[in-house]
């Protein structure tokens, strides 16, 4: 019997068995199944539209502003500080230029730091720090010391060494010494010696040692003549021999003792300085030489002194 043709199935539903067309015979593709498990950290939705369990965003946190210190600049003060200071400057502002004996009395007045504080004289002369002949160098021995362990290092040889440490000095030698700060930059010690024979070795540590103001000079009285004491300049040293330059602005500055000096002895050790610095004044200088004298402490301010 012969099947239906197609404007019968038009007419009507297709009966059992007939070929659909290709159209509707096309699979459909099948839906993913939604899964079972419900995903970590959500819930089922609540009425106000916010699911149970859902992780809220974490609240946004403020950056810790820290204050990063700037190279160079003091920390700030407080305002008691501030107004201890003022006062003082004041004070000492208005007792203008005053006697040494006098100024030391008020020196240690102002006083405020906790630990034994460095007395030092700062000079202000009237030279030229162009000119190579107005340059002020030198070193002076105080009466007193400077109240504090002087580290001494000599380079000689022969008997000297021998000479030399029974004096006091803390090292004292020739090669062993030179090849040591050589190789390892060694610089721990505050005063350079050497004899005059051994410049010629010497020499050759003066980019190591002249930055930090160690060199030995003959300027500087660091440097013992042929046939000068060496046991004598180490012992200047070792009891408070101070040295001295002029630097760009034309000033000179030294420490001369410790507040807890007593006030005879720091004034002879100022007086041996300011007449020491007299007493080399450069023969081109014209006009006022020493134009003013300041003592101060480690923490103080500066006190004008009348000599």
């Amino acid at each position: 019997m012969a099947k239906k043709t197609a404007p019968d199935a038009a007419q009507g539903a297709p009966a059992e068995g007939t070929a659909k067309p290709a159209a509707e015979t096309r699979a459909k593709p099948e839906k993913p199944e939604k899964p079972d498990a419900k995903p970590e950290g959500k819930g089922e939705a609540k009425p106000d539209g916010k699911a149970e369990g859902a992780a809220r965003p974490a609240a946004p946190t403020e950056p810790v502003s820290k204050k990063k210190k700037k190279p160079g600049r003091a920390p700030g003060r407080g305002k008691k500080l501030r107004n201890q200071l003022k006062n003082v400057r004041q004070r000492v502002a208005k007792e203008g230029p005053t006697p040494l004996k006098k100024a030391l009395a008020l020196l240690k007045q102002i006083k405020r730091a906790k630990f034994d504080e460095t007395v030092e004289v700062h000079m202000s002369l009237g030279i030229d720090p162009t000119q190579s002949d107005q340059m002020i160098r030198g070193s002076v021995s105080l009466p007193h010391g400077v109240g504090k362990t002087v580290r001494v290092l000599i380079f000689c040889q022969g008997d000297n060494v021998a000479k030399a440490k029974e004096a006091g000095a803390d090292y004292a030698g020739s090669d062993e010494l030179i090849k040591r700060i050589q190789s390892e930059g060694w610089t721990d010690f505050d005063v350079a010696l050497a004899t005059q024979d051994m410049m010629g070795q010497v020499s050759r540590l003066g980019k190591i040692l002249g930055p930090r103001g160690l060199m030995p000079t003959p300027k500087a009285g660091t440097v013992v003549p042929a046939g000068g004491d060496v046991a004598g300049a180490v012992r200047e040293f070792k009891a408070g021999k101070v040295e001295y330059r002029s630097d760009k602005g034309g000033n000179v500055h030294a420490g001369v003792g410790k507040m807890s000096f007593e006030d005879d002895k720091l004034a002879d050790n100022i007086t041996a300085f300011v007449e020491q610095i007299r007493a080399v004044k450069p023969s081109g200088v014209k006009g006022n030489y020493v134009r003013s004298i300041t003592i101060a402490g480690t923490m103080t301010p500066g006190v004008t002194v009348a000599m």
